[in-house]
């Protein structure tokens, strides 16, 4: 592993953070500590913490020791000196004494004595770096010391390895039991460069930021190269179809299946979904090879390589059937079968290990957050994108550790009861208790012409509601997120479209189709070739794209809500509009045709007519045009209505969100455009 410690950056970190009124030691444990959360080898998604001793004024101005130590929620790849909260140091020292000290007890010591009180939870790990005597402490939770120590003979392969230059901790659970446990062994071996954490991770201690740093980097290095001599074949693999079927086939019918319906006994989902998941889908070479080997449910069932993932992939992941393509109701019902037998193990699980606390448990779902598919890859699940991501980020490092350890020898984690205790961990738990969820919350929301004008705005809108937006565009170069390039009149690509959000989002529950242009011509003299245009972006784009959302929702069986920006023309023509109205009249009958036809499969469709939107279809030139021709300023125009205010795209997004939560209303048209009676359905 590279040693990426630069003096010029050091020297910048300082220079940087004393001009904040920081002083060299945090400012050299920020930058090392970013050194270290920016290799994902050895820090993941906000796991690892580093800390460093030093001295610093209180509100008297008194100069106390203190810790200042990695803060919860922060991540050590973008931490700032506010992630490093100060910790009078002594009160924490004098807890060292103590034979024990609950998890509650010892976050309230800590926040009792932190110098700011608006900072952060310091780390779960805390004491463990205050009962160390060195100034600066690392911790990781290193891939190759993982797959190093993952072993049933882990103990005597990390020593054999190491000798004097790290000592070996047996598995204890973080906390104020560990820290006591890393304390002794440190007494016990006072001149070692490092703690060797047995399954679960490593420690590197020293004098400086340069020196602690230097030596996690040089004791993972070791563990890389020890790793590098094995040889052992790994992952032979199973029977497969010839044919598997894609990530977006199978993506909608898990994400089905795995909703949780309002019935909490069962995991197979329905359209009354009280809770739902968003997908992130994974694969390659590696991943492949591991999940089509014949014994994948052996070694991708033990549990997670450091403890600290279970709060995010659960104890295990689900091994879904391997799906054949053209067979797809087969695959639902194989994985419908599974995904019960998983649930079921997973309420055993529970009972099995709850019993023997102190204090009863609250049962987690039973829906995995790690899908292995084998032929496809593996999806990471969670409440949005971001949890979906983190998992499977977690699920990949699962895969690169779980291989290292079978080329080695044989892969084995902690035992199932510790896993338990770190899955139901109170304080790891509380990390991820969030505020109350947007209405729009776990819903994947598809904009059509998203990157500009009414789109834009209702993309903005949909996300600001809570929904995964994903926005469908001819030029999506300047869209924040995910962003699919999409010519919408060309049916193949709309169906690549909504298969490339399929595979990466899990499916779709909500799409507005709003992509449109506006030709004009008198209807009598306006050319074939420009009436056939406007039908093809005004019409036929929007039955291709509602068709193919229908494939995906009925695919789900969740649902799902079509919307549909069809204008005021569709009711109301203006002269030389013909070209424009006729298949945005068009439209609205086909919005209408889909709540009828889709209604029983739990499908809405609305529509919006929206009038003088200063945005998208209608151009400051074409206002500027309209103005003149009806004798008006352009404010007039604009504001030419019942309530004499101009209509902003913001308010037309508002529309499309509203009808998107409107859960009983389907065959709906919605009017934006500040009162036009003339445009008011009869």
């Amino acid at each position: 592993m590279e040693n990426l410690w630069k003096d010029g950056d050091a020297r910048a970190a300082i220079a940087s953070h004393a001009a904040k009124g920081i002083g060299e030691d945090l400012a050299l444990r920020v930058y090392t500590t970013r050194l270290l959360g920016g290799e994902p080898k050895l820090v993941l998604h906000g796991g690892g913490n580093t800390s460093v001793k030093t001295r610093m004024a209180d509100i008297t101005g008194q100069q106390l020791d203190v810790l200042c130590v990695k803060g919860s929620g922060w991540d050590m790849g973008t931490i700032e000196a506010p992630g490093l909260p100060a910790v009078r140091l002594n009160p924490l020292r004098e807890l060292q004494g103590l034979q024990a000290l609950s998890d509650e007890d010892m976050v309230n010591v800590q926040r009792a004595n932190l110098l700011d009180s608006k900072s952060p939870n310091p780390s779960v790990e805390t004491l463990l770096h205050a009962f160390l005597p060195h100034k600066f402490i690392d911790h990781t939770h290193s891939n190759a010391v993982l797959a190093l120590t993952d072993q049933p003979d882990g103990e005597a392969l990390a020593a054999d390895l190491y000798g004097k230059r790290a000592a070996l901790v047996p598995y204890v659970m973080p906390g104020f039991a560990l820290a006591k446990k890393c304390a002794e062994v440190g007494q016990a071996n006072p001149d070692v460069e490092g703690l060797i954490l047995l399954k679960h991770g490593i420690f590197s201690m020293g004098a400086t930021a340069e020196e602690a740093y230097g030596r996690m980097i040089d004791l993972v290095t070791m563990a890389e190269k020890r790793l590098a001599k094995a040889t052992r074949k790994i992952f032979p693999g199973a029977t497969l179809p010839a044919k598997p079927a894609t990530a977006a086939e199978i993506a909608p019918i898990l994400r089905g299946l795995m909703s949780i319906p309002a019935q909490k006994d069962k995991i197979v989902g329905g359209r009354e979904a009280a809770q739902r998941f968003v997908f992130e889908f994974r694969t390659n070479p590696e991943i492949l090879a591991f999940v089509n080997g014949k014994e994948i449910a052996r070694y991708a069932t033990q549990g997670p390589v450091t403890p600290d993932h279970a709060i995010r992939t659960k104890n295990i992941p689900f091994i879904a059937p391997a799906p054949e393509a053209g067979k797809l109701d087969a695959f639902k019902d194989g994985a419908k079968a599974a995904l019960e037998k998983f649930a079921a193990d997973y309420h055993a699980y529970f009972a099995r290990h709850n019993g023997k606390q102190i204090a009863a448990k609250k049962e987690l779902d039973p829906v995995p957050r790690v899908v292995l598919v084998p032929g496809v890859g593996l999806f990471g699940v969670g409440n949005s994108s971001k949890d979906a991501k983190i998992a499977a980020d977690l699920a990949e490092t699962t895969v690169a550790v779980i291989a290292d350890a079978e080329r080695l020898g044989t892969y084995q984690c902690i035992p199932e009861p510790d896993i338990f205790d770190i899955e139901y961990w109170s304080l790891e738990q509380a990390k991820l208790s969030a505020a109350a969820e947007k209405p729009l919350a776990r819903r994947i929301a598809v904009v059509t012409g998203g990157a500009s004008g009414i789109g834009a705005a209702t993309a903005a809108a949909f996300a600001k509601e809570g929904a995964e937006v994903v926005v469908v565009d001819r030029d999506v170069s300047k869209v924040t997120g995910f962003a699919v390039a999409c010519d919408v009149t060309d049916p193949a690509q709309v169906r690549a479209a909504f298969n490339k959000i399929a595979a990466a989002y899990g499916g779709v529950d909500i799409v507005v189709s709003n992509a449109g242009a506006a030709w004009q011509g008198k209807i009598g003299e306006v050319d074939e070739a420009t009436l056939r245009k406007s039908f093809e972006l005004n019409f036929w784009a929007h039955q291709s794209v509602a068709q193919n959302a229908v494939r995906i929702m009925k695919a789900q069986g969740l649902g799902g809500c079509l919307l549909f920006n069809t204008s005021k023309q569709a009711v109301n023509p203006g002269p030389d509009f013909g070209p424009y109205g006729l298949p945005k009249a068009a439209t609205l009958f086909l919005m209408r045709q889909y709540a009828l036809d889709h209604g029983a499969d739990g499908i809405r469709s609305n529509s919006v007519n929206a009038d003088r939107i200063r945005s998208g279809l209608l151009t400051d030139e074409m206002i500027a045009q309209r103005s003149k021709a009806r004798g008006l300023t352009e404010a007039d125009y604009m504001g030419g209505n019942l309530l004499g205010i101009e209509v902003t795209a913001e308010d037309v997004a508002q529309c499309f969100v509203s009808l998107a939560k409107a859960g009983k209303t389907t065959g709906a048209v919605l009017t934006v455009d500040g009162g036009n009676i003339a445009a008011a359905l009869r």
